[in-house]
């Protein structure tokens, strides 16, 4: 640490104006519980500091603090990162808590809404219908936060038609390594904006978007069909048969649907975007077969839609709330999905292997559609070509056994032994799995180099960290520590394609 402790916390209370309620550190009584408040209960962590700045100028002046004493930063949205990321990962980062950054302001024009990097997607969804029955497209935990969900990606029932939630982003602003403050987009620092489109986190502090909006739509039907009663393999019959639906190349974008499969069963639900009697000539009961539990409900209320959303039987076992949990994750495409023996051998996986807990599930969502239609590398973001993500889950009351973790693991490889080339599809960076040994190259892509390239220019120092976020060109990772070594050819590649970018940025 570059300076003594006291004296960064001095430097932490003078960048808020001394407010006591803009800054805790780790001697405040309840520190944990009140102000850290990690949502990975087994990752035990402890910030050297967490501040609620209220302005963009304080998040600049706290971000100095930080490069002043050494130490990294992330900032907190909603703090639902599955690896603690939003705390740093580690213990001893310096966190920027964005509570306080909820602006909001629609252009009845453009059509274009102004919105506070800590809002929560409950509240955007609020805002924008009240402002003139606006809607983009995010996730369904209501929670969640804006900052961290826009600038990963933002993937939920309306991404089809729409895009993800970064696909909406316009603008922003920002606060780099160096406490300036740019506003960036394809015209005014168009590498930033590119980069914080998939890898915000990595890059600085965004405290402000400008979103495109999109008209709420009218009628919706919410639709299940639960299958219970019987063993797993039984039910392996209608995964097939959901999954063939999703293979055909026609399938409306107005179709979204997934398949949790959990100790009580198979659930196979979604949303179709239009009338009853458009999703009624879908046959859907026809097309998956077996006898199951079938629901519909007709809404023609989008906050109403958006409701039933956070009652997600999924959202109700791990969602907005701490927990102890395990999570592994997947990504499928049209050219890689799952051959019908290897969905056997799945199903009966879920009849035979230990478990350590009866609360677990797998979620297999469908992707695709508008968020599609974008070029790999037109923003950071690089899963451009996914048709389902698989998420699986152990979670534990107190902790998670090796068994639980043994169990979690074993529906990845039982899929990826009997799919070839599910390696190099990549996963979400919204799903972070902190055990991945190559995790940026897996979150992003091909797109990695340019960001390596665009953070040596940008955050040379890599105070925007967390272990598994993008690091300057030409550093190397010591594993399990902080410090980073530079060879004399990597200073040389790291000076050229500084002068390379920051033409770029000028």
């Amino acid at each position: 640490m570059g300076v003594s402790q006291s004296a960064f916390e001095k430097a932490i209370k003078a960048a808020v104006g001394g407010d006591e309620g803009l800054y805790a550190f780790p001697a405040k009584p309840f520190y944990q519980i009140n102000d850290v408040k990690p949502y990975n209960l087994t990752i035990p962590i402890e910030p050297a500091a967490i501040t609620y700045p209220k302005t963009t100028a304080q998040v600049a002046a706290i971000i100095k603090c930080a490069v002043d004493a050494n130490l990294k930063v992330q900032a907190r949205s909603g703090g639902h990162s599955y690896g603690n990321y939003c705390l740093g990962g580690v213990s001893g980062a310096v966190v920027i808590d964005l509570k306080h950054f909820q602006q909001f302001s629609m252009d009845r024009t453009t059509w274009r809404a102004t919105v506070g990097a800590g809002t929560l997607l409950g509240d955007l969804s609020k805002r924008m219908h009240e402002a003139g029955n606006r809607a983009m497209a995010h996730g369904i935990c209501p929670q969640v936060g804006i900052g961290g969900h826009a600038t990963i990606g933002g993937l939920g029932p309306s991404s089809r038609l729409w895009g993800s939630a970064l696909d909406h982003i316009e603008e922003v602003e920002i606060v780099l390594a160096d406490s300036t403050i740019r506003r960036c987009s394809v015209i005014q620092n168009p590498d930033i904006f590119w980069a914080v489109k998939g890898a915000g986190a990595s890059f600085g502090v965004v405290t402000e978007f400008t979103v495109r909006t999109e008209p709420e739509p009218g009628e919706a039907v919410e639709f299940s069909y639960t299958y219970t009663g019987g063993s797993h393999a039984s039910r392996a019959i209608m995964f097939k048969r959901w999954q063939s639906l999703l293979a055909d190349p026609g399938l409306t974008r107005k179709f979204a649907t997934k398949v949790l499969i959990a100790e009580i069963g198979l659930i196979i639900s979604g949303t179709y975007f239009g009338s009853q009697a458009e999703y009624d000539a879908l046959d859907l009961k026809t097309k998956l077969g077996g006898e199951p539990t079938v629901e519909t409900i007709v809404f023609t209320d989008w906050l109403g839609l958006l409701g039933h959303w956070a009652e997600d039987f999924a959202l109700q076992l791990a969602g907005g709330l701490p927990a102890h949990f395990y999570s592994k994750t997947l990504t499928l495409n049209r050219a890689n999905l799952i051959p019908d023996e290897v969905i056997d051998n799945l199903f009966a996986y879920f009849d035979e292997a230990e478990k350590g807990t009866l609360v677990w599930f797998a979620i297999f969502s469908l992707a695709g559609g508008a968020v599609n239609d974008i070029a790999q590398d037109a923003t950071s973001y690089a899963h451009r070509d996914a048709l389902i993500y698989l998420e699986s889950y152990g979670i534990g009351l107190t902790g998670v056994s090796q068994t639980t973790k043994d169990f979690v693991s074993g529906i990845n490889t039982t899929i990826k032994n009997g799919v070839p080339g599910a390696e190099a599809l990549g996963l979400y960076p919204g799903y972070v799995d902190p055990e991945l040994p190559n995790g940026p190259q897996q979150y992003w892509r091909t797109n990695l180099p340019r960001l390596e390239h665009i953070k040596a220019v940008v955050d040379p120092g890599d105070v925007f960290h967390n272990p598994q976020s993008v690091v300057p060109a030409g550093f190397k990772l010591v594993v399990g520590k902080r410090d980073r070594l530079r060879s004399f050819s990597a200073k040389t590649l790291q000076r050229a394609s500084t002068r390379l970018i920051r033409l770029t940025l000028q």
